[in-house]
């Protein structure tokens, strides 16, 4: 009997879920009014290539803990992701948290493999587990060897989620890594969003999109969140202060208590060198401004960015490689705040309401108490 099936009497409610025409309402349903212009599907996956899948853990321990938690995995190039990396950067507004192999993405400019989210506590057995996936899925190199430096991100779950219970196995990364596609992005509480809390809202995953043109060339920006951050006084919804309004059912009352994170990857198909991801990995800083962040002491805050262009490139060789001129990225930099912003809203609307852990509870934001003081201020724009 393998180790999943003797770690649970209770039934798990899991499921392994890469994209679909989600039913949930997203921000733009609910008229919030968001600048720029949108991708087909308004998500990360508007990136070609980019896949996206979630493993999404939901029941009770033997013991009669809750288990909230997940695992999301984003395929930079899908299934060619094992074999051909992409030039990345990495930015840390701040450091209380944690992107394994991000020394490796600073030092080469590249990230090999896909990026992980989870719990906290479970980013071993995810490192580990995306390495036997990629001996699975990639060929050795030149000299015989597998060698990998996964990256793997975390925010804490442990409100909801029995997080010491270590519910993650090697088979639910298994799980999302090859449930991963294209097309619309499941959001709210799936996959490594599943027990988060956002602004002491319920909160979770999160996505949204740009489509810019520079010099005649359209290119795509797509961002995923996994948003577990914030106090609810600053909560800032299209420019208004809607957490100072939207004041009852905190997941927690005492701000100190505000230990959130949050991960945020943004793709791009624009041909852009290390040092450009890196500064657009910097603008989700004033993307997760506008929605009230002021990164909390305790607070997780890691950005990274890559760019599915120029495939040739690897670890090894020499590669003609095309970017664009640093005068040519202020599209893309607005772009990474409008869809930074977007996407931590669509993670604050999708989610529903859950009780977890030791009979915590953290409540979704009221749809039409949202709209309602949206209105008040001017801010409400016809559904779309």
């Amino acid at each position: 009997m393998t180790r999943t099936l003797l770690a649970f009497t209770a039934a798990i409610f899991a499921w392994s879920t890469a994209v679909c025409a989600a039913d949930a309402s997203r921000a733009r349903d609910l008229g919030i009014p968001f600048d720029g212009t949108p991708g087909e599907w308004n998500a990360i996956t508007d990136v070609a290539g980019v896949t996206v899948g979630f493993h999404t853990q939901i029941g009770e321990s033997e013991a009669g803990a809750a288990i909230r938690t997940g695992v999301t995995a984003i395929l930079p190039r899908g299934v060619d992701s094992a074999l051909k990396p992409v030039p990345a950067g990495i930015f840390s507004l701040n450091g209380n948290g944690e992107l394994t192999g991000s020394h490796w993405v600073e030092e080469s400019g590249l990230m090999e493999g896909p990026v992980m989210i989870t719990n906290t506590h479970s980013v071993g057995v995810v490192h580990d587990a995306v390495i036997a996936w990629r001996v699975r899925h990639g060929a050795a190199d030149a000299e015989g060897y597998f060698w990998s430096l996964p990256v793997v991100g975390e925010t804490w779950d442990g409100w909801l989620n029995d997080i010491n219970g270590f519910h993650v196995t090697p088979e639910h990364v298994f799980s999302a890594l090859d449930s991963a596609g294209s097309g619309p992005v499941v959001e709210g509480n799936v996959g490594g969003g599943t027990g988060m809390i956002c602004h002491q809202f319920k909160g979770g995953t999160g996505t949204a999109s740009r489509v810019i043109e520079i010099e005649d060339t359209i290119y795509s920006l797509g961002v995923l969140v996994q948003a577990n951050y914030g106090d609810r006084d600053q909560l800032r919804i299209a420019g208004v202060p809607v957490g100072k309004h939207l004041t009852k059912e905190r997941a927690y009352e005492d701000p100190s208590e505000e230990t959130g994170s949050i991960i945020i990857v943004i793709a791009t198909d624009a041909p852009l060198l290390p040092h450009q991801l890196k500064r657009v990995a910097r603008r989700a800083t004033l993307g997760l401004g506008r929605m009230g962040s002021y990164a909390s002491d305790g607070s997780g805050d890691i950005f990274l960015a890559f760019s599915t262009a120029n495939p040739q490139l690897n670890q090894l060789d020499t590669a003609t490689v095309r970017a664009l001129g640093n005068g040519q990225l202020s599209p893309l930099f607005l772009a990474t705040v409008q869809a930074t912003e977007e996407a931590i809203v669509n993670a604050l609307v999708a989610a529903e309401t859950m009780t977890g852990y030791q009979g915590h509870r953290a409540v979704a934001i009221d749809h039409d108490a949202l709209r309602e003081v949206l209105k008040q201020y001017g801010r409400q724009a016809a559904p779309e």
